[in-house]
């Protein structure tokens, strides 16, 4: 069997009605605002890109197939009852799927509660030859130009090995909300949202990257050695919390502070008070689990006038953040000392 007759043989025992069946986005905060390390579901933005599924937690079903010795069906009781593990990680919206040059900035970071998928997955007895998970979602319908009978997305088993990984029915202690995936959401920390895969209902182990147009088409980035590459890992990004752009009084000293974070971590950030002519080093904070991390630099303007503030940050792998044209792209803010 292909991998194309694969992804589009299987359907739900359950329905759960699409409201609103179509692209939905909902952006609550504004860099500015992140000021909570955690950041509060209500407050946690929304992206569907076929709709936003309802569904009745009774008949929902998780089934578990594809290349394993005993394929399995889930209730959320049975999850439930299981080890539940809490993960804390930034949570990150690639952005357009088709525009590798723009930088979103829609970021937040949560705790994740739900079951460790590696410990599911031995239970099950994973085949040899199975190198890839697809997951899929319960939305369905189209997007731009493109159909989906499911939104399934993929990532390789071996990002199991780095732990992590959940399958998640809580977020910051409470249920998840519909528009966040209730009533299970797949975590893969370190991967951009468009991984996370909401309305959770099949995970099935294959040798080969699933077919569906969220993996062909859509979220394959330009790469010079390979032609593309999967938006999976998040590379290393900031974003400049304070000061917001705008006027600040004259002779004070400023604290210039925000987020960092990146699949591998960050081990350096840097502050450029000149749009990214001059820079100097921040202060990080270590990470927790795959949490952003807060950086601070302590700046006193040397005179009056505007200056265009910019972050910068290294991974732990030695990967910087580009200064334009990429989704991770330095982010500024201009201030006017008066």
């Amino acid at each position: 069997m292909t991998a194309e007759t694969i992804h589009d043989a299987h359907s739900p025992s359950f329905t759960a009605p699409m409201d609103p069946a179509r692209y939905t986005r909902r952006l609550f905060l504004e860099p500015h605002q992140l000021v909570e390390r955690v950041t509060p579901q209500r407050d946690l933005f929304v992206l569907a890109h076929l709709g936003i599924p309802h569904v009745d937690a009774a008949q929902w079903r998780l089934a578990v197939a594809g290349l394993v010795e005993r394929p399995m069906t889930l209730t959320l009781d049975d999850l439930r009852c299981l080890p539940a593990r809490e993960v804390e990680s930034f949570h990150q919206c690639a952005g357009a799927p088709r525009r590798p040059d723009l930088a979103a900035r829609r970021v937040a970071n949560l705790v994740w509660r739900g079951v460790d998928l590696a410990e599911l997955l031995r239970g099950c007895g994973v085949a040899a030859d199975a190198k890839f998970l697809w997951a899929y979602g319960l939305d369905h319908g189209r997007y731009e130009d493109l159909s989906a009978k499911w939104y399934v997305k993929d990532l390789p088993l071996g990002r199991l090995a780095e732990g992590g990984v959940i399958l998640a029915y809580e977020v910051n202690g409470e249920p998840l909300a519909p528009e966040h995936g209730f009533p299970l959401r797949l975590i893969v920390p370190g991967y951009y949202g468009t991984n996370t895969v909401k309305w959770l209902w099949r995970l099935e182990l294959a040798t080969a990257r699933a077919a569906g147009p969220f993996t062909t088409v859509l979220y394959n980035d330009p790469d010079p050695a390979a032609g593309t590459r999967p938006v999976w890992e998040a590379p290393p990004e900031s974003l400049l919390v304070a000061p917001k752009s705008g006027p600040l009084p004259a002779g004070a000293a400023v604290e210039i502070w925000g987020w960092t974070w990146g699949a591998a971590g960050i081990a350096k950030v840097e502050i450029s008070p000149d749009g990214g002519e001059t820079w100097s080093a921040a202060t990080v904070e270590p990470r927790r689990q795959w949490s952003w991390q807060r950086f601070t630099f302590d700046w006193r303007p040397p005179r009056i006038g505007t200056f265009t503030l910019a972050a910068r940050a290294t991974d732990a792998r030695g990967a910087t953040q580009p200064l334009a044209k990429a989704r991770n792209a330095i982010h500024t803010v201009t201030v006017t000392i008066e």
